[in-house]
């Protein structure tokens, strides 16, 4: 490995990178999740209000991920331009202004418009707070610290599902947006404050040469993490998108219990997503190899979620609720693997190129996993054949860690992507 790839030891720069700030971190990715599940919380009313088949529900869903994918490169490039502070606070400003209007739409197509818009929006998420942690966390912290971030992902829908599912049975779905959007945009307040001198430092730094993206892609490793990422999100959105309305139209769930239930699943994610983290940095701090812990970690999860859609397939309907529940497992330790390998793959510099590379790969089952499912429902009649998918999906994705990444280990940039100026942002 290059010496010029190692993590920057700035500390007087680090100092002011507090706990705080990646707490705050850690909230905006969970108005993220909030914010884009509030649609699949509220979908059993709104495919009546508004008279939606499953299939334009299915385009709903994916329409997000339309601008959401591609757009991870460009706030990669924003990250580098106009520093990660800025670029996650423009970033929430709009989504949080989509998801109020929301509650203002009056058919499928202004609708349409605003999921694309919160897309563009939350695609400055992880390429943002990704190279801020690569930045500013050691290496032996990576873990809990990415866990903190992407707990998000799952007390998110925890929240949205089991608070929004009660919010619309009392009071409709309308005002779920309304509210939850204006305080959405309430996150930029501190933010701006706690971060206002490093954005300011950041801008002035000279601007750090970085590994194109050319060269990221020529990367093995890259691809492998990309696919093994589409592979763990496959599961996870078929789960995010179609849950309510698998509880509610399948299994006879009421909109109290359904919310109930949900809120349990991702629940149950953050809580072993952080536990997990917690004791797999410890593990690595008392000299476990970094690489082979969370590469076991990662393709284990997969097999897990692989048994888990399995359930959900042939089960019976005990089965399939326990199925469900269990996939908490899978998601939690493999959510903060995801970005932590990411991470040490690409190194401090390279970080958000890299992640915004592989989320954007990452996330195309955002796009794919909500229409293949409303048609394979629509086909059959049924959620059977919609969840083998996922599994077979699955166990690609354990394959790609163990036999196409191999090893989390920082690679080194040479030749004409060589690094050799100090460190900005």
């Amino acid at each position: 490995m290059n010496k010029n790839d190692q993590r920057p030891r700035d500390h007087a720069g680090s100092a002011h990178f507090s706990r705080g700030i990646v707490g705050l971190m850690a909230l905006a990715i969970f108005i993220n999740y909030v914010d884009r599940g509030n649609l699949a919380t509220a979908a059993p009313l709104i495919k009546a209000d508004l008279r939606l088949s499953n299939i334009q529900y299915g385009t709903l869903v994916s329409a997000f991920f339309w601008v959401y994918v591609p757009a991870q490169i460009v706030a990669a490039w924003l990250v580098q331009r106009i520093n990660a502070y800025r670029t996650l606070a423009l970033g929430l400003a709009l989504w949080s202004a989509a998801t109020l209007a929301t509650g203002f739409t009056s058919g499928f197509a202004m609708l349409l418009m605003l999921r694309v818009l919160l897309g563009l929006g939350e695609s400055a998420s992880f390429p943002a707070s990704s190279k801020l942690l690569a930045q500013h966390v050691p290496p032996e912290r990576l873990g809990i610290a990415n866990a903190l971030v992407v707990s998000g992902v799952y007390s998110g829908p925890a929240v949205g599902t089991f608070v929004g599912g009660l919010f619309i049975a009392a009071a409709g779905w309308r005002p779920l947006f309304i509210v939850f959007g204006a305080i959405s945009l309430a996150w930029l307040v501190p933010w701006v404050m706690r971060t206002r001198a490093l954005a300011t430092q950041a801008r002035s730094d000279a601007r750090v040469p970085e590994p194109t993206f050319r060269a990221l892609l020529a990367k093995r490793e890259l691809w492998g993490a990309s696919i093994g990422h589409f592979c763990a999100n496959y599961p996870f959105y078929l789960v995010l998108s179609w849950l309510p309305l698998y509880l509610v139209r399948s299994q006879g769930y009421s909109l109290a219990a359904m919310a109930r239930l949900g809120g349990a699943v991702y629940a149950l994610s953050a809580a072993i997503c952080c536990g997990a983290a917690w004791l797999t940095d410890r593990r690595i701090a008392r000299g476990a190899d970094p690489s082979r812990v969370r590469i076991t970690i990662i393709a284990s999860s997969q097999f897990i979620g692989f048994l888990c859609m399995m359930a959900c397939a042939l089960g019976n309907a005990h089965v399939a609720i326990a199925g469900l529940l269990a996939t908490s497992v899978a998601f939690g330790l493999c959510s903060f693997n995801l970005f932590t390998i990411g991470q040490m793959l690409a190194g401090p510099r390279a970080a958000g190129k890299w992640i915004g590379i592989q989320n954007a790969i990452g996330n195309v089952p955002g796009i794919v996993a909500p229409i293949v499912t409303g048609a394979l429902i629509d086909w059959t009649g049924r959620y059977q054949a919609a969840f083998l998918v996922a599994a077979a999906v699955a166990i690609v994705g354990a394959c790609c860690w163990l036999f196409v990444v191999r090893r989390a280990a920082p690679l080194g940039w040479i030749g004409a992507e060589s690094l050799t100026a100090a460190p900005a942002q």
